[in-house]
């Protein structure tokens, strides 16, 4: 048997087994709701095998020391504040939005929602700035997760006056001393948060689990950009487009300043504009459209794409066009 774990809404002596309960591991993933919130991960999230194996086994932990933390077993009382590294577009903030459900289900949260912050909303320019900013963005991140993006931005050794270590220091006092409905997670590139936590011992010590997001390879992206298409705006490719949206993406993930999904999204945006100005032709040509017209991605829209575009994209003009 299991019953319902999640705490703001049952009595903790409700969920006590006797020494005769068995203990249906799949009921308790089922009736925590923690099945559908990995599910739905699994379902919206192309890709990232890795990353959804780690947060399975992450989950599972949680679920089976809150089991025994209510049966008086004794609980591991490790610290839940997490690192998510990897490139931008990776889908950190997605995945700790997940979490932070799976976190409010079994009790550990009261509210389980994200609050995004970067170095600015955290960060004054002045003395006595920074303390107030840092402290309203942890108010509005009671209950859920603090997630701080490009976190080593915080932190600045080579500038004497600049105020992100004053921020480092109550986000510090926070993870020590306020353990109960608040975590917090730090992200960014790798190599750049490793230099952050060895400047910070002190928040490196206090997280309890680091999960890395690998880059989306080539066919990923492709599935990921049918997607957002799909989904978000009710486009299609037509079916001799495909092969012109692997060349891109082909060419696009060996930039060194390749964001991901943040990239595909710049992409889409100018492809769809191109899209727009032929059916626009094409209305003022014909003087009617179909359902079609309106939703399809045809390999004429990509032929306009200039140099000029891929600097806006990716931030370079080394991109050989598609002809």
């Amino acid at each position: 048997m299991c019953k319902n774990l999640n705490i703001s809404s049952v009595n903790l002596k409700d969920l006590l087994l006797s020494n005769t309960d068995s203990i249906d591991i799949r009921d308790c993933y089922v009736k925590t709701g923690i099945e559908k919130i990995l599910a739905s991960m699994d379902q919206e999230l192309v890709g990232l095998k890795n990353v959804k194996t780690r947060i399975k086994e992450i989950s599972s932990v949680l679920l089976f020391d809150r089991i025994r933390e209510l049966q008086e077993l004794g609980s591991l009382n490790s610290s839940l504040h997490m690192s998510f590294t990897g490139r931008p577009g990776t889908g950190k903030t997605s995945v700790a939005a997940k979490i932070a459900l799976v976190l409010r289900n079994l009790g550990y949260l009261t509210k389980g929602h994200l609050t995004n912050v970067t170095r600015e909303d955290l960060v004054g320019q002045y003395v006595g700035h920074t303390a107030p900013k840092t402290r309203e963005q942890l108010k509005k991140a009671q209950g859920g997760i603090l997630f701080i993006d490009e976190a080593h931005h915080l932190y600045k050794p080579d500038n004497e006056r600049d105020y992100g270590s004053e921020s480092v220091e109550l986000l510090l006092q926070v993870m020590e001393n306020q353990r109960d409905d608040l975590i917090l997670i730090f992200s960014g590139q790798k190599e750049k948060l490793e230099t952050f936590y060895n400047c910070n011992p002190g928040v490196s010590s206090r997280i309890g689990n680091h999960v890395n997001f690998s880059d989306y390879n080539v066919e990923e992206l492709t599935e990921i950009t049918k997607f957002l298409l799909n989904n978000e705006s009710r486009y299609k490719f037509a079916d001799d487009t495909i092969k012109i949206l692997i060349y891109y993406i082909d060419q696009l993930v060996k930039f060194p300043t390749f964001a991901n999904v943040r990239t595909i999204k710049v992409l889409l945006n100018q492809l769809l504009a191109y899209q727009a100005t032929r059916v626009e032709d094409l209305l003022t040509k014909e003087g009617n459209l179909k359902y079609e017209d309106l939703t399809t991605i045809k390999a004429e829209d990509f032929k306009h794409f200039t140099q000029d575009d891929f600097i806006n994209i990716i931030g370079s003009e080394n991109v050989t066009l598609y002809r």
